[in-house]
């Protein structure tokens, strides 16, 4: 079972990424291999809808010359997926979304020649950091991509928001944490449900 937890802030040591840190222990306590991924030292160019992914014949952007293809092999590889971004004017920021639409673009159908849709059903959900306003929106924004790629989405004990605007200041969001926490026990207990289905499976 292994879960990639990657943080769009372009900050370093950011609130959100302090989140997803919350995130990885509770998935690591609960026997889940994890790994984080911070997109500030990343380069990742918007999809140019050249559709040449659709037209190859593997499921990966034609486009090169910036970070994204190693970032795409993790994702397809990790049975769970978590994002963090920071909220900007109630919206995800530039590279994350730069990111998700470009792998989300190869794989949302089925295509002719290498099978089926990358990331069914796999575990994963969002998490949205804003200092007072604005994370719902982002939430929804990020939900309706996990919910297009087909993921399993799990809850928890309210939406998946953090109150921070300086660094550090999650820390103090006792509540957020908390959220945060049931969230990742959730993506651990359904990853141990898949797992054990895949075993049964393989098993007749």
């Amino acid at each position: 079972m292994k879960a990639l937890l990657i943080s769009g802030s372009p900050r370093e040591e950011s609130n959100t990424e302090a989140y997803l840190r919350t995130a990885q222990e509770t998935l690591a306590e609960n026997g889940v291999e994890t790994e984080i991924v911070t997109l500030v030292d990343k380069t990742i160019n918007p999809c140019k809808a050249c559709y040449m992914c659709w037209q190859a014949k593997s499921y990966e952007c034609q486009q090169h010359g910036d970070d994204f293809h190693p970032l795409f092999g993790k994702m397809v590889a990790a049975d769970a997926i978590i994002v963090g971004t920071p909220v900007h004017y109630s919206a995800v920021h530039p590279s994350l979304w730069s990111l998700l639409v470009r792998a989300s673009f190869p794989g949302i159908r089925d295509h002719p020649h290498s099978g089926p849709r990358l990331f069914d059903r796999k575990i994963g959900g969002p998490i949205t950091v804003a200092r007072r306003a604005g994370q719902n929106f982002a939430l929804a924004q990020l939900l309706l991509w996990f919910n297009l790629n087909n993921f399993v989405i799990p809850g928890s004990m309210y939406w998946n928001v953090g109150v921070a605007r300086s660094i550090g200041d999650a820390a103090k969001d006792e509540e957020g944490m908390d959220i945060v926490k049931q969230f990742a026990e959730n993506v651990a207990w359904l990853l141990e449900k898949t797992c054990e289905q895949k075993s049964k499976k393989g098993d007749e």
